[in-house]
């Protein structure tokens, strides 16, 4: 298969979270050639109604691949040049999708079994790809992970702990605003609390860090407003705990807090002869709570241009990554880290 024009089909199929129907039919349609001319089996397994991840198999997998297929918005097409693959998904996932396909057609010209590759939904909002898939284990040994990490072994992740923050007031007439109780004001309040805390910090990890990602609310400029929210995402370094305890004392009853999603950090291993580094960012490897076996953390491309305007993958990584991806499947079914 050629690398570049896999990543492009799929980049061109739109995916947000939740719309992943389509996609996933695709890569069941080429894994499904694939697998008839290799010995493979492929199936879907459900999540949802219109949600399921895709599974392929040769022989009793002890190393899956793994990555999602679902992306952020908004949606965008992709294009070429010498140098880069671009278009949303391009790095995160879909260029790591088709560097683990080729990597397993690679890996099946030259006879080599007992691997997988899975491609879940959902791993950039709710992750109920990972969480199916947590509860639907083969007895794999090792499950690698594809995220853009530039091709090098990812040491350690940061976690997430994402909230919901709603503030409730009373509707008045913006000239009289006495005679209301204006909803936006407590959650500025409220968030100015939350920017002030005093994040955890670990030597591997660096320091936790706060994004106010969506704030929405009110009617019109001359109405108090009765409503707002917003959405907090912290990135975490190790126990959330104090980071929800400081969170609760600083909104101190302003507004409704709801936490939506948590998500460990990470600490894993190096496999010599493989390059190191460590990421900011968080994966679903927690969500598959060690179903698929240890995990390893490794993909083409980087994380500083996925959920931009600017997302692309390099070639060269992209046809390094297939490289990597066998060697290290290898690596791992001849006897492990």
């Amino acid at each position: 298969m050629d690398p570049f024009a896999l990543t492009r089909s799929l980049v061109d199929i739109e995916s947000v979270t939740g719309r992943e129907k389509a996609v996933g039919e695709f890569l069941f349609r080429t894994l499904g050639q694939l697998a008839a001319s290799t010995g493979g089996i492929v199936e879907r397994m459900r999540v949802e109604t219109y949600r399921f991840n895709v599974l392929a198999t040769w022989g009793s997998p002890e190393v899956v691949l793994s990555t999602h297929m679902d992306t952020v918005p908004p949606f965008f097409a992709s294009s070429e040049d010498s140098e880069f693959v671009r278009g949303r998904g391009a790095c995160d996932a879909k260029g790591i999708a088709a560097a683990m396909i080729c990597a397993a057609q690679r890996l099946r010209a030259t006879g080599t079994s007992n691997f997988g590759l899975l491609f879940v939904v959902g791993e950039e909002k709710d992750s109920q790809g990972a969480f199916t898939a947590a509860k639907h284990s083969l007895g794999s040994k090792f499950l690698i992970n594809g995220e853009p990490t530039e091709n090098k072994l990812a040491l350690g992740s940061k976690g997430t702990l994402r909230f919901v923050l709603t503030a409730r007031g009373r509707l008045a007439h913006s000239a009289y605003p006495e005679l209301g109780d204006s909803a936006i004001e407590k959650l500025l309040d409220a968030l100015g609390a939350a920017r002030g805390l005093q994040l955890p910090e670990d030597a591997l990890l660096g320091k936790s860090t706060l994004n106010i990602g969506t704030i929405s609310g009110g009617r019109a400029p001359n109405v108090i407003a009765d409503e707002a929210r917003a959405d907090l995402m912290f990135r975490t370094v190790g126990d959330p705990e104090p980071i929800r305890t400081a969170l609760h004392r600083a909104v101190d009853g302003r507004v409704e807090l709801k936490e939506e999603l948590h998500t460990e950090a990470l600490r894993l291993e190096a496999v010599p002869g493989f390059e190191t580094t460590v990421v900011a960012y968080s994966t679903d490897i927690p969500n598959f709570a060690g179903a698929w076996g240890k995990p390893l953390l490794i993909g083409p491309g980087t994380i500083h241009v996925a959920h931009t305007a600017e997302e692309r993958i390099p070639k060269k990584e992209l046809v390094d990554a297939i490289e990597i991806y066998s060697r290290l499947v290898e690596r791992l079914l001849a006897g492990g880290v």
